[in-house]
Order: structure tokens, then C-alpha cells, then sequence
């Protein structure tokens, strides 16, 4: 355990870093990437270009500092970073060359400032949380051995459905024939992606859309288009471009700790866009083996014309009782009027969302876009939903919402 005075330095400079978070991100992938190159391989490089992996580490090594005394109040975000890290594969001896380039960085940017005494807590700091990480993974790495594949393991593309101008479901079978590993719902795939052209190897995780209990996973992956300086999404493109049916795709094992509570209590799934693709899972989930249980499925999107999976959950609402469905359009097109396919016009709004909301302690899971899911944390803040009852998952390095840049 560190002592009084580490835990003292550690706290009342917390802030400062925090102040200072993208710049020491910057330096620190900088410096990193010079030292060992190979972690591009690990790394995702278009968010690097976006500055969002930059923003997420300086932000967790922020919350670390200010939470070091009482380290399980951020459970939950340990608890997220452990799962990815097994699932790209991270390893105990890369801990202290990301240490050393951590203090550098924050040495370079915060100059004379950053004194001897300050570095040396923030080193026993680091080492003390890195041996938090190193145990935690190590058991999750030992569970995956008994449960299901360490490493990662060949799929053959078995479908290749088109949802949409930019969502396409990718129905996975393994390459060897054997069985698959259930998983949870709301969990998901890590693709490793060998590119024609690229370097370095890219690593992406991708929700699960469907149900376990299949003999197959389906993953459904939007296309990012680059905006100005916004780069293009190098798997994504990839994967819509030129992988088709019958060719093999490395994963690792499922994984996540975005999944559904095994209570009693309603269910309330909020997406936005391609987030709706672990709450898919979910809801598909609800109705095969849950038939008493309330859920309510709330989908936001622009129009019909990006809304997946649109005739699948509405045939679910209509076949189960339990289940009821809410359609958000922000700019419906003609014909979405005409034919009334949505329940709202534009974004969810405060009034809107607690009008529907089920009176019960209902648990609520939602997914989206940054913006799209700040806002609805707010709302549920606001309607007195407890931190407990709140669960979400984010597609970037973000780790807390609340501090997380609109994108």
C-alpha cells in the first residue's frame, strides 16, 4: 500500500494533469511509439488521429490519481480497461515502458513543475495500479483459457447481409469447424485485421447483434466515413470493401463488461445510430428466454434510411407482449411521415423519454454517439435514476462519460 505522503502528492496533482491531459496524451503515444514500435499493432491509429485514445489515457490516469485512496470507486472503469486490454492481448512486461513514457511525457510538459518528489509518487502510483491491472488480467486471461480461446482464432465469413447504405452484419463460423464460446449479451468481438497496404496490424472491437446460443456470431459494422480532417475508419472500410463471403477473419474470444443484469426489474434499451448493435443482442436476447420481464426498446436515428434492423424489432414488439418499442426520427424523410414509422421527430428530449419511462426501478442500457449518449445520461441523471441502475458502453477509448469531448 503506498503511503501517506505518495497518496497526498498523487491527489493534490491529480488535477494538474488533468489540466494539461491532451498534450501529455500527445507526447506520451509519441514517445511510446519511438520506444516500441510494435504497439501500433495494438493500438487503434485512426483514433489517435482524431486524438481520442490521447484524451481517454491522460483522463484515466487522472481519475487513477484522484481515486488512489479509494481505488473502488472506479470499478467500473477498471474493470473496462482490464477487459480490453485481454482482448488486444496486452501482456505484464509492457507495463513499464508504458510507465517510464508516461512520467517522461509528463516531465516534458509540465517542466520544472513536475519535481523529483512529484515524479517519484507518481511512479510508485503507476506501479502500484499496474500491479491492480496486471493481477486482474491475468484471471481474466486464466477464465478465458477454461471458457474459451486465448489468443485468436480463425471465422470463416459464413453471410454477408447489407442492413443498410452503411451497416453490414457479418454471420461468423469458426474456421476449424468445432464449436463457438456463449457469451453475454451486450458483449463483444476483437477483430485482428492484417490490411493489404497497412504497416501495422488493427486491432477493432465490434458488438455482438444477435443472441447467444447461436452456431455462429454475427458482428454489424457501420462504415466511417472521414469528415475534413477526420480520417476514413480503416477496418470498417476494409471489411465493406473487399471482405466477402467465404473469406477467414481472426477474433479473439467474446468479452466486455456491458451486459444485462439477471434481475427481476424492467429493462430500458436506448440506442442511437449504430449503437444499437449490443442492445440488439439484448433485446433479442429478452425475447427468447425472457418472456415476463418488461423491456422497452427505444432507437434513435436519422431516418428509415439508416434505421437497421427496422421490420426485426418491430416484429418483436408485435410477437411479445413484454415488449414494447419507440422509434426517434431526427430528420424523417417524406415517406417516413407518410407511412408513420416513427414515434417522435427529432432528438430525445427530457419530457419525451420520462413520459415513457416505466414507473419501476428499471435498469437502463444505452449506446450511441458521444453527444447522443452525454444526453441521455443527463436525462436519466435528472429523472433520479441511480449510478447503479445506469449502464453503457462506448465504441472509443472514452472511459467516463461525463468527462468524455463530443466527437
Amino acid at each position: 500500500m503506498l503511503d501517506s505522503n505518495t497518496l497526498q502528492i498523487v491527489k493534490e496533482t491529480a488535477p494538474v494533469l488533468k489540466e494539461h491531459s491532451r498534450e501529455i496524451g500527445t507526447t506520451f503515444y509519441k514517445k511510446l511509439f519511438t520506444k516500441a514500435p510494435e504497439l501500433y499493432n495494438i493500438f487503434n491509429q485512426t483514433n489517435q488521429q482524431r486524438g481520442i485514445q490521447q484524451e481517454a489515457l491522460a483522463y484515466s490516469v487522472y481519475a487513477a490519481g484522484q481515486h488512489i485512496d479509494r481505488l473502488e470507486e472506479i470499478e467500473p472503469l477498471v474493470e473496462r480497461i482490464t477487459e480490453k486490454h485481454v482482448a488486444l492481448g496486452v501482456k505484464a512486461e509492457q507495463y513499464p515502458v508504458v510507465g517510464e513514457t508516461l512520467l517522461e511525457a509528463v516531465q516534458d510538459v509540465l517542466g520544472d513543475a513536475a519535481t523529483d518528489e512529484i515524479i517519484g509518487a507518481w511512479k510508485e502510483a503507476y506501479d502500484y495500479i499496474a500491479d491492480i491491472f496486471i493481477t486482474k488480467e491475468q484471471e481474466l486471461y486464466d477464465d478465458r483459457e477454461e471458457e474459451s480461446w486465448l489468443g485468436f482464432r480463425d471465422f470463416r465469413v459464413d453471410e454477408k447481409v447489407t442492413e443498410s447504405n452503411e451497416v453490414t452484419s457479418f454471420y461468423l463460423k469458426p474456421a476449424d469447424g468445432k464449436s463457438i464460446a456463449s457469451y453475454e449479451p451486450g458483449q463483444y468481438l476483437t477483430l485482428k485485421a492484417d490490411i493489404e497496404g497497412e504497416t501495422y496490424t488493427h486491432m477493432r472491437h465490434y458488438s455482438l447483434s444477435d443472441a447467444p446460443g447461436q452456431d455462429y456470431y454475427r458482428i454489424s459494422v457501420k462504415r466511417e466515413e472521414g469528415e475534413g480532417s477526420t480520417p476514413d475508419g480503416i477496418v470498417s472500410n476494409h471489411l465493406h470493401r473487399n471482405v466477402k463471403k467465404g473469406d477467414t477473419l481472426a477474433f479473439a474470444a467474446p468479452a466486455g463488461d456491458f451486459t444485462l443484469d439477471t434481475g427481476n426489474a424492467p429493462i430500458v434499451l436506448i440506442s442511437g445510430g449504430i449503437g444499437i448493435t449490443p442492445l440488439l443482442s439484448m433485446l433479442n436476447t429478452m425475447a427468447a428466454t425472457d418472456t415476463t420481464r418488461p423491456v422497452l426498446f427505444i432507437h434513435a436515428t436519422e431516418n428509415s434510411t439508416t434505421h437497421v434492423m427496422r421490420e426485426h424489432v418491430e416484429q418483436l414488439a408485435a410477437k411479445n407482449d413484454h415488449i414494447t418499442s419507440y422509434v426517434c426520427y431526427n430528420q424523417p424523410i417524406e415517406e417516413d411521415r407518410r407511412e408513420k414509422r416513427f414515434d417522435k421527430e427529432g432528438y430525445i428530449d427530457y419530457e419525451w423519454l420520462t413520459s415513457i419511462l416505466p414507473e419501476e426501478n428499471a435498469h437502463y442500457y444505452f449506446c450511441g454517439p458521444v453527444p447522443f449518449m452525454k444526453a441521455i445520461n443527463e436525462h436519466l441523471k435528472k429523472a433520479g435514476v441511480p449510478k447503479e441502475r445506469s449502464h453503457y458502453e462506448v465504441f472509443n477509448p472514452v472511459s467516463v462519460l461525463e468527462e468524455a469531448p463530443d466527437q
